[in-house]
This record gives structure tokens, C-alpha cells and sequence, in this order.
């Protein structure tokens, strides 16, 4: 699919997720790479999300831009992540990415798995 920034967002990123993408990549030193999110098989659930940097989109993959930042997600994982949130809490001991997904009909105690 064609690199398009005016594209409807897949998954949608809190302030808090944007703020710390944007940490993430300037502490590792990628900044202007884009956010991959996707899905994959495995988890407790049967599927898990998978939150990477990437330089480079595929030719079935799907991009767009939230809060300055590029999203990539490749056609498979669309189908599971379309309206789905990503949230970034944190708590006095430690942080993580949160997934607020519609189209999960169960998923683990943990928040990393799901299914469909």
C-alpha cells in the first residue's frame, strides 16, 4: 500500500503514548523512525501485540500519523487492531503501553494477549 500520512489511523495513541514514543525514540536514538504496531500468534490468549521501531514500510503495510509520529501496522494485523487505543500508563514503580482493543473478545490478566 502506499505511504499515505493522511490515511485513517488503524490505532489510535493517547497523549501519553505519543509523549513516550517520542521519549523512547530520542533515549535510543531513532528518532524519525516509525512506530510499528502489529499483531502475532502466541500469549496466553492466542494472540499478541508487538510494539517495535522501524525504518521502512512494506508494500501491504499500512501508515499513517498520530501526533507527529509515523504508525506502521502491515495488512494482517488490521483486521485485529482497527479502533483499537494505545495508552501508555505508569505508576510509581514502572511504565507500560496499554492496548484498548474493540475486536478482542477475551484477553489475559496480563493485557498482552488477546483473541478474536
Amino acid at each position: 500500500m502506499e505511504d499515505t500520512a493522511a490515511a485513517t489511523p488503524i490505532v489510535t495513541l493517547t497523549e501519553n503514548a505519543v509523549k513516550e514514543v517520542k521519549r523512547l525514540q530520542k533515549v535510543q536514538g531513532l528518532e524519525g523512525t516509525a512506530l510499528r504496531l502489529g499483531v502475532k500468534g502466541g500469549g496466553c490468549s492466542g494472540l499478541s501485540y508487538t510494539v517495535n521501531f522501524d525504518t521502512e514500510a512494506g508494500p501491504y503495510d499500512q501508515v499513517y500519523e498520530v501526533g507527529d509520529i509515523r504508525v506502521i501496522v502491515d495488512m494482517k494485523s488490521t483486521i485485529y487492531l482497527q479502533g483499537t487505543q494505545l495508552d501508555y500508563q505508569k505508576d510509581m514503580l514502572s511504565g507500560q503501553f496499554k492496548f484498548s482493543n474493540p475486536n478482542a473478545t477475551k484477553s489475559c490478566g496480563c493485557g498482552e494477549s488477546f483473541s478474536a
